[in-house]
């Protein structure tokens, strides 16, 4: 693909030139069905958590997932409703309502799209490790949480937005735990844990589901109350209100024209947009980062290589399309990835598939999810919290890591969790950094020459002063490293600095060796740079710095240097040192 094409259909292009065979369909037919049946509870369960009906979540993934695959640049990922965009989606609901976050979702759809033309698909890589599992495992921390009301059938007057306001409303509602819908969330969490190990190759899920429904009806006919998502949630047709989903496609529909937070059509206009214009582009940069991740991860389980700009934009026109029918935010998600890719799929239209199993749930299984208990969703939601929480590697990297990332992991844990994301990410990439300029800058020191280089300068007088920096001078070390220059001696006339070991410098830097120059102008000193790179040659140049006879000069080794300070101190009159 050259520099100038558009950065589209290159998973398809991949999967051409790899040859698609009988052997290929079987494996994305295979793929595709798993995947899809995993999709379906997850997309259900994940819309609820963010706020919205449970169709919305199948939505997403009917018309999001395919479009991604199509447009993308990963063979593998599968797109659809996530976890990790519980934290962020949930409080646009309760802010702006289901209208809002539809616009909001197809704001940062726009934003994914000029990411990927503006091909930053590789910025994403820049972002710490710390900073990715501190507000990972926060997000599963807040999501858990977010599980307690259903899992224990807890009565709530409302739902704060603040972390330790949930905690204390959560703490005050526990007299009105049901046991029912506690034993049905400990019966399904149970399957959840217990079948993986017994039945691998039948996904967890579903059975726990199916337990949780069977039990739940029969808690029911012993007088003990279950709610289940038909009781919860329920559609409109001809007039006449049905529990649960509703079974057919859904309707094209502006995203400002649906319901606000008071249930009336959002009024489009400037003042909006520029309130949804920060969330948006936070769930474009985490859209970014996991959908990224998530094809590094598959491309390590297939020995493939994706195009992140594709895949940016694959995700921007998903994004972009799926609010006008109701879907709402939607990034590729490992879990599912993985499973397609263990299941066999070799190209996108495994996704295409899983999109295909979602449309023929919703048309012929529509009325059967109602009677899908909330508490069993629930401990769906919360094993999805746990595995995203990343428990162990958490652990591990608190015992290994140094404190400078512990520091930046703990930060944006906290910050997740008692704030939001956003902040969570800003403050642990400035911490990050802070760090990493703390940790270049010890790398950068200015000292005496070694015993080697001495030998190469002996005999030179006391005169000639010589001082090696070896490391990147830029803002952090620059200041530092230069400042040794200015301390000698009123007989030194000539400096030498061997800078062959700096790789780089920055306008902080060249600024202080302007000021050193002046400084040694004024008092009659001349400088002379050994091993300067070419970068650096040229970038000193473009500064203005230049070779002045008497003053200033660059050579290419120590030697050449020593016979510079030499033939500048014999030159006559003396008077060309003191300019």
């Amino acid at each position: 693909m050259s520099r100038q094409s558009l950065p589209l259909f290159t998973a398809w292009r991949q999967t051409l030139r790899a040859g698609y065979s009988w052997k290929a369909l079987r494996g994305d037919l295979s793929a595709g069905l798993t995947v899809g049946i995993i999709a379906i509870p997850l997309a259900m369960a994940l819309a609820i958590a963010v706020g919205v009906a449970p169709q919305h979540g199948l939505y997403t993934v009917l018309i999001a997932a395919p479009l991604i695959a199509l447009c993308g640049g990963s063979r593998f990922n599968i797109s659809g409703p996530t976890a990790a965009f519980v934290v962020i989606l949930l409080p646009i609901t309760q802010q702006y309502g289901l209208g809002g976050l539809l616009l909001c979702t197809l704001m940062a759809g726009v934003i994914l799209i000029v990411l990927g033309l503006l091909r930053a698909g590789r910025l994403i890589e820049f972002v710490p490790y710390p900073v990715t599992l501190g507000f990972t495992a926060g997000i599963g921390i807040v999501i858990a949480i977010l599980q307690i009301k259903d899992l224990l059938g807890l009565e709530l007057a409302a739902t704060p937005q603040h972390f330790l306001d949930k905690l204390a409303m959560l703490s005050d509602a526990l007299p009105s735990l049901q046991l029912g819908d506690t034993l049905v969330a400990a019966c399904s969490l149970a399957t959840l844990l217990i079948w993986p190990r017994l039945v691998p190759k039948v996904p967890a899920h579903l059975v726990a589901l199916a337990v949780g429904a069977l039990l739940a009806l029969g808690l029911e006919r012993l007088g003990l109350p279950v709610a289940t998502l038909g009781e919860r949630f329920s559609y409109t047709l001809d007039g006449i209100e049905y529990p649960g989903i509703p079974p057919f496609l859904p309707d094209l529909a502006l995203p400002w024209a649906l319901p606000g937070p008071d249930g009336q059509p959002l009024v489009l206009s400037f003042e909006l947009i520029r309130q949804l214009l920060a969330p948006a582009f936070a769930i474009a940069m985490l859209g970014a980062i996991e959908s990224l991740l998530c094809a590094v991860v598959a491309d390590g389980m297939t020995g493939s290589k994706h195009d992140p700009n594709a895949e940016l934009i694959g995700q921007g026109l998903g994004n972009l399309a799926a609010p006008f029918f109701g879907g709402i935010t939607a990034t590729a998600a490992i879990a599912r990835s993985a499973a397609n890719v263990r299941a066999g799929a070799f190209s996108p239209l495994a996704a295409i598939i899983h999109a295909g199993v979602v449309l023929a749930a919703i048309l012929l299984l529509a009325p059967l999810f109602s009677y899908l208990p909330m508490a069993a969703l629930a401990a769906l939601l919360l094993m999805v919290a746990w595995n995203m929480s990343e428990a162990r590697h958490v652990v591990h990297t608190l015992r290994i890591a140094p404190r400078g990332d512990v520091l930046v992991l703990l930060t944006c844990l906290v910050l997740t969790v008692l704030f939001d994301m956003v902040l969570a990410v800003g403050v642990g990439l400035l911490l990050a950094a802070g760090l990493f300029i703390k940790r270049m800058s010890e790398l950068t020191d200015t000292a005496a020459p070694s015993r080697r280089q001495r030998l190469v300068l002996q005999d030179l007088p006391e005169q000639v002063l010589v001082y090696v920096i070896r490391g990147p001078l830029f803002f952090g070390a620059a200041e530092k490293a230069l400042s040794v220059l200015r301390r000698f001696s009123p007989e030194v006339k000539v400096v030498i600095v061997d800078i062959s070991a700096v790789p780089l410098l920055d306008m902080t830097a060249i600024a202080a060796l302007d000021n050193v120059l002046r400084d040694y102008h004024k008092q009659g000193v001349a400088l002379i740079l050994s091993g300067p790179s070419a970068q650096v040659r040229l970038q000193l140049r473009r500064a203005g710095i230049h070779r002045q006879p008497g003053q200033l000069a660059y050579v290419h080794d120590l030697p050449q240097a020593r016979e510079k300070a030499l033939r500048w101190l014999d030159d006559t009159p003396k008077e060309a040192l003191l300019e």
